[in-house]
């Protein structure tokens, strides 16, 4: 296998995992549960002092298997419950018991959260006391990159740089493009790739979960109703619509089932694999043909959101999309162009989507760049492409790096501003 390949699926392997609930405020519950099992007993005061991007994605979303919203339950229950060998699924086994005690330490004034200023943008650090012992894990650039771990003062454990698992910098170093993501999708060998579809079957258990029962604002299941009552007629952008949002509305209302998260998001994992895989139902395309595509999808959002930071005043859903799109015209027998094609028109239509953090109508934004993504490639198969028009260039790779001066750049102040308004 050419070196190359092998980078890449190693970076898929990276950044492409399951993750139980919101993955910010799971950060907090990961590094409360790794503070827990150094401090080796349950504590009875957490502080948590997280950056303003990681506060802002915790702030309205529910923490699973608890019913409860934000940073205090997460982090609380993390400690109490959570499973610190488990990366993001650190909450998988909580029980009712052990969230009664997590919600008894916060109304007893016990866990304090606390915004601070940080260099990264997903920066978590718990200090967990019992009587006399303190216990301090700081995760930062990635939300289970524990940096380090002091205990009574003492460092117990320091990252080494090398080691080091930035979803920010998965990218540098490699030769990655477009084209060579859409040549490594086509050609790489089956076996090498198969894993991928693990992310289908994850990703459409959350979504019948969100068909099943009620969570969030319900817009799968009203997709669903009106089908039902013929208000919309089951085809195949609806279907892309009610699946996928479904899955949304199950991840960000609580339920208790991991989504196959991309570069830290379950939400931009749900938007880079049902996309595809209703569309590769829809043209009876074989298994091997949607492990490429979801390959193509994957691998493509996580290279377009290379090229800025991992949390930002931008809905990461938009270029997630576009990748999903491009994959969507390999299913329906498009060209490489045309694949280019949907990738500029889906930025164009929603590039300005911004993120006014996780909550439960982050499934209406799923919903909407998925729309797109259906849309964008239905025009690219025409041949119709938007080029050269206000941040999209003429070529694609160019529009990527125009998206990532864009949101580097232009949108540090929209994302402080959302932030303060969020936070009055």
């Amino acid at each position: 296998m050419k070196k190359e390949w092998q980078q890449y699926i190693g970076i898929i392997k990276q950044v492409v995992k399951p993750a139980l609930g919101c993955t910010e405020p799971i950060s907090a519950a990961f590094a409360s549960a790794v503070a827990a099992k150094e401090l080796g007993i349950t504590p009875d005061a957490i502080d948590v002092f997280v950056s303003d991007n990681l506060y802002k994605n915790s702030m309205g979303v529910y923490v699973p298997g608890t019913r409860r919203i934000g940073l205090p339950i997460a982090a609380a229950s993390g400690a109490i419950g959570g499973n610190a060998d488990a990366g993001l699924e650190v909450l998988a086994d909580i029980s009712a018991a052990d969230v009664e005690k997590a919600q008894a330490l916060i109304d007893a004034g016990k866990v304090k959260i606390h915004r601070i200023a940080a260099e990264e943008f997903i920066y978590c650090s718990v200090v967990a006391t019992y009587e006399h012992s303190t216990s301090v894990v700081t995760i930062s650039g990635g939300h289970t990159n524990v940096v380090t771990k002091y205990l009574n003062g003492m460092m117990t454990y320091q990252l080494k740089k090398e080691d080091s698992i930035e979803t920010d910098s998965v990218c540098k170093g490699i030769d990655v493009s477009i084209e060579k993501i859409y040549d490594f999708a086509l050609n790489a060998e089956f076996d090498d790739i198969s894993f991928i579809l693990d992310s289908a079957v994850l990703n459409q258990n959350l979504s019948n979960e969100g068909l099943k029962n009620r969570y969030g604002l319900e817009i799968g299941r009203t997709i669903k109703e009106n089908v039902k009552s013929g208000l919309l007629s089951e085809d195949l952008m609806t279907n892309i619509q009610m699946i996928t949002s479904a899955a949304s509305d199950a991840r960000m209302g609580g339920a208790t089932l991991p989504a196959m998260s991309n570069f830290g998001s379950g939400n931009q994992g749900i938007a880079a694999t049902l996309p595809v895989v209703v569309t590769a139902d829809f043209f009876k395309c074989s298994e091997e043909q949607l492990a490429r595509a979801l390959i193509m999808s994957h691998l493509g959002a996580i290279y377009i959101k290379s090229h800025y930071p991992p949390l930002s005043a931008f809905c990461g859903n938009t270029v997630t999309s576009s990748a999903a799109a491009m994959a969507m015209v390999y299913l329906a027998g498009g060209t490489f162009e045309q694949s280019c094609y949907a990738i500029q028109n889906v930025i164009s239509d929603t590039s300005g989507m911004v993120c006014d953090g996780a909550k439960s109508s982050c499934a209406m934004k799923v919903c909407t760049s998925s729309t797109t993504a259906a849309r964008s490639f239905m025009m690219a198969l025409r041949n119709s492409s938007v080029s050269g028009q206000g941040i999209v260039a003429n070529e694609v790779e160019q529009t990527i790096k125009n998206v990532g001066s864009m949101v580097s750049n232009g949108m540090r102040t929209t994302d402080s501003t959302i932030i303060e308004i969020m936070s009055a």
